[in-house]
């Protein structure tokens, strides 16, 4: 969404605070680097609200416009691609019903690496009550949420993870909330312990393919999973998941899978008659749907994010959060950038 000079009409919005001219923004270059700069602040149109960020989480779809792509226009718009962003609202277009200034929200907005950002009001979820004052980077919570309800677990499935990463360990707390046997799988020993601090029944090694294999067959009686969710976005393990399910069990690729094809065994998930299922959402309303559902599920202790935020970065400090993203450090698994 492009930014605009806050005009006088806009300004009489907000209720809060004289608001400033300028901000600060986060700029992509596409060469591994970010650069901080002065930037007008966004205006709101008639159904948009304008918020100032508390914070942004860190996406891994974020690493490819950083590291820079042929597909990608240079430098990326200030603020962009951030969203996840929550913060509270400063001022509101005239048309904006439910939302008022002083109002906390999480909210589905695209340049969220700033001090200011622009949303619909139908793309904001207020944060009330027991969600007063914590982080909430609403779309990876949300993502969680409809992933799992697209996986249709049971009381009593055998869940196999592949890929321990925030989401990885939601779906972890979500698919043992549900009553399911939970396999975990990482390459890394701290991800796996993640997985057991969030209820996981086996953690395994994501190293040897056919000890996998074997390992799976011996935990579930050569019963094998119900469920498969790959979180990786990678090929291997993307292949890896058809060998652990039981004939008619579900594939559900949850991995962002967006940087090259993917050779896969069809013959293999034709003869199991496997269902695979790409639990990835485009629709804002989906989008809200689990969002509110997430923030429910926190509230109710369905799920518990906190301790899976582990690093935190200032704006300034971006481009650090962004390299720790790729090279997830020991204890690494999600930063958050707070203004």
């Amino acid at each position: 969404m492009s930014s605009t000079t806050v005009t006088e009409k806009s300004r009489k919005y907000s209720k809060v605070m004289p608001l400033p001219d300028k901000m600060k923004a986060a700029s992509f270059g596409g060469d591994k680097k970010v650069v901080i700069k002065e930037t007008e602040l966004p205006s709101p149109g008639p159904t948009q609200v304008l918020v100032k960020l508390e914070g942004c989480g860190v996406c891994a779809s974020n690493i490819p416009p950083f590291e820079g792509r042929d597909w990608f226009s240079y430098p990326l718009e200030a603020g962009t691609p951030g969203h996840e962003g929550w913060g509270t609202v400063v001022a509101k277009g005239e048309d904006v019903k439910n939302i008022q200034t002083g109002d906390r929200v999480a909210m589905l907005s695209y340049a969220a690496y700033a001090e200011y950002d622009v949303a619909e009001e139908s793309a904001c979820l207020k944060l009330e009550g027991t969600l007063a004052g914590q982080p909430f980077p609403g779309e990876p919570l949300g993502c969680a949420l409809n992933i799992f309800n697209r996986s249709d677990i049971k009381p009593g499935h055998t869940v196999a993870i592949i890929g321990i990463g925030f989401l990885g360990a939601l779906l972890t707390q979500l698919c043992k909330e549900r009553g399911a046997n939970v396999i975990a799988l990482s390459r890394r020993e701290y991800a796996l312990e993640v997985a057991k601090n969030c209820g996981a029944d086996h953690a395994l090694p994501l190293h040897d393919h056919w000890e996998i294999i074997e390992q799976v067959k011996e935990i579930t009686n050569e019963n094998w999973c119900d469920r498969v969710i790959e979180a990786t976005g990678k090929e291997w393990p993307l292949n890896l998941s058809g060998e652990l399910l039981k004939n008619r069990g579900k594939l559900i690729i949850a991995g962002f899978h967006q940087d090259g094809m993917r050779s896969v065994n069809i013959q293999q998930w034709n003869w199991k008659g496997l269902d695979v299922i790409n639990a990835h959402e485009r629709e804002q309303e989906k989008y809200m749907e689990g969002m509110h559902e997430a923030a429910a599920a926190v509230a109710a202790g369905r799920i518990n994010p906190g301790p899976l935020y582990t690093h935190t970065f200032t704006l300034d400090n971006l481009e650090e959060a962004l390299k720790c993203s790729i090279e997830r450090p020991e204890g690494f698994l999600k930063a958050l950038i707070t203004l």
